[in-house]
């Protein structure tokens, strides 16, 4: 069974008009005021910066700088700067040298204040003074002998004087002297000189014989053997067994151009060659003939390299070979 309705009538009435969705024509007007204010100032803005950079650019580019004098004194003294006087200011000197002249009397006078005075602790100690030593009354030895008070006097002169028997007594306990036998023996063997007594004709008047001269050393003068000059030693080259480490100082046409440089190099590093032995070694190398110069005499590798290094701050060639 089909039913049928109508969509408007069910349930729901006509449609009414409320009036939200008629346009606000207030609003409006104010959104689109305030969106041309701010339109107008954006550019307003843009421009004014533009403008302001533009000068800017022209005043570096072109522009004469002014200099202006700033108006009034630099600096003005004040009236009452207060503070303390220094002391060398205020003195009746300073106006000869200012003024030419003396200055006038001052009109106050102020006297200085007194200086302080120390406290108990920065007062000098007093030192203690010694107890007055009583000296003796002086003896009248000419009264004394003349009166006869002999006895009197040697008294007082001996006063508080040990005896001697006392000392001599003293000194006999504390040492006691033992007598070596052997200082003894020597004593009583050693036989008294001769004296020839002066009874005796020609004794009293005969001259000491004199004193025999010393015997002075004669001093021979040897003459110093000289030096003698020995030549470099020379290895041949043959001789040197394999692994021996040498030095080799260049390579010649020949061999007495070799040995002329050997004595070159001798003659500017003299030091370090005393103790080196020549070399002279024969080779060829495409079909050409030449003279080796080297030196022997090194103990290790590090030897040779401590050479080379002498030889190569010279300015001279060298370089640590090992024989095959």
């Amino acid at each position: 069974m089909a039913y049928a309705h109508d969509v408007g009538d069910y349930g729901y009435s006509e449609y009414e008009d409320d009036g939200y969705d008629a346009p606000q024509a207030s609003s409006n007007k104010l959104i689109s005021f305030t969106n041309v204010i701010g339109a107008v100032l954006s550019i307003g803005l843009i421009i004014g910066l533009c403008v302001w950079g533009y000068r800017l650019v022209q005043r570096d580019v072109s522009g004469i700088p002014v200099v202006q004098a700033a108006a009034g004194e630099m600096r003005v003294r004040p009236t009452d700067p207060g503070g303390q006087l220094a002391s060398n200011q205020g003195l009746a000197v300073n106006a000869v040298a200012a003024q030419g002249e003396a200055e006038k009397p001052a009109e106050t006078l102020v006297l200085a204040p007194p200086p302080p005075d120390l406290s108990d602790q920065d007062l000098p100690k007093p030192t203690p003074s010694a107890a007055p030593v009583q000296q003796p009354e002086p003896l009248d030895i000419a009264n004394a002998l003349e009166s006869g008070e002999l006895e009197t006097l040697v008294a007082r002169l001996t006063d508080a004087a040990e005896p001697l028997e006392l000392v001599a007594t003293d000194l006999s306990k504390r040492v006691t002297v033992e007598p070596s036998t052997e200082v003894a023996a020597k004593v009583q063997t050693t036989e008294k000189p001769q004296v020839v007594p002066a009874s005796l004709p020609g004794t009293a008047w005969s001259k000491r014989p004199a004193l025999r001269p010393a015997v002075q050393a004669v001093v021979t003068p040897v003459v110093a053997p000289e030096p003698v000059e020995t030549g470099p030693t020379e290895l041949a080259a043959a001789d040197i067994p394999a692994g021996t480490r040498l030095v080799q100082l260049g390579a010649y046409d020949s061999a007495e151009t070799a040995r002329k440089e050997w004595d070159r190099f001798k003659g500017r590093f003299g030091e370090y060659m005393t103790d080196k032995d020549r070399v002279v070694q024969r080779a060829t190398s495409g079909g050409r003939v030449f003279y080796r110069l080297r030196a022997h005499g090194f103990a290790d590798l590090s030897d040779a390299r401590r050479f080379c290094a002498v030889l190569v701050a010279g300015k001279a060639d060298c370089i640590p070979v090992v024989t095959r």
